[in-house]
């Protein structure tokens, strides 16, 4: 599968997205089942059609980019640590499907990465982006770290509307009793989507932190 991606982008590169996210969203769609995964998604309405988008969601699990990617209305870039990059198979898929790859440990990368983000949102693409920077492990849905205003930018730079995402549960499956996966039911949340460009400068240096509170309202 991975070298008929591979030539399909040598003809387009947005068929190969869109195959590669027909592939990888399928896979993570039979790891969620197999997992016991039950997820009811609301708000699917809400979800902008036809234009780029940055959707900032809630961290709290492995499993939150395999049942949220799986279910991207279109070809997704994921921005996820670059532990991901050295996991068989999927790090081939998340390359063509033009991830990114984020090392907390160096401001300079990350910088980088945030800059490629914006031009590649100018350029169409969709991008998930997880704004806490790493899962958080309180015991409760709403113990949620700052979001970094930084990743905000790809946003702001690039003019793509935010679609702020809640996911509840994914903790359930896993993180809770690790390493045994257990079935669990998963809610995912998308609010109205955010257009920064009708925001005032002040508003704009803040949209990470409106970001959290949108979550927090639906998560609540």
């Amino acid at each position: 599968l991975i070298p008929i991606a591979y030539i399909i982008g040598l003809f387009s590169r947005s068929a190969r997205d869109a195959y590669s996210q027909a592939v990888v969203a399928w896979a993570f769609r039979v790891v969620g089942f197999i997992a016991g995964a039950k997820v009811t998604e609301r708000g699917r309405e809400k979800l902008p059609i036809g234009e780029a988008a940055l959707y900032v969601a809630n961290h709290r699990s492995f499993f939150d980019v395999v049942l949220l990617d799986g279910r991207m209305p279109v070809p997704t870039a994921i921005v996820a640590k670059k532990e991901l990059k050295a996991v068989p198979m999927l790090n081939w898929w998340m390359i063509l499907k033009n991830c990114k790859f984020l090392d907390r440990s160096d401001i300079k990368q990350n910088l980088k990465i945030v800059l490629e983000c914006i031009e590649e949102a100018k350029n169409g693409q969709t991008i998930l982006i997880f704004p806490e920077g790493t899962r958080s492990k309180g015991d409760s849905e709403l113990d949620m770290l700052e979001f970094k205003e930084g990743s905000m930018k790809i946003a702001l730079k690039s003019g793509v509307k935010i679609v702020p995402v809640a996911i509840h549960g994914t903790r359930d499956i896993m993180e809770k009793h690790f390493p045994i996966i257990k079935p669990a039911d998963v809610t995912i949340t998308y609010g109205e989507p955010i257009d920064p460009k009708s925001m005032d400068k002040e508003q704009q240096k803040h949209l990470g932190a409106l970001c959290r509170e949108k979550i927090l309202e639906m998560l609540g």
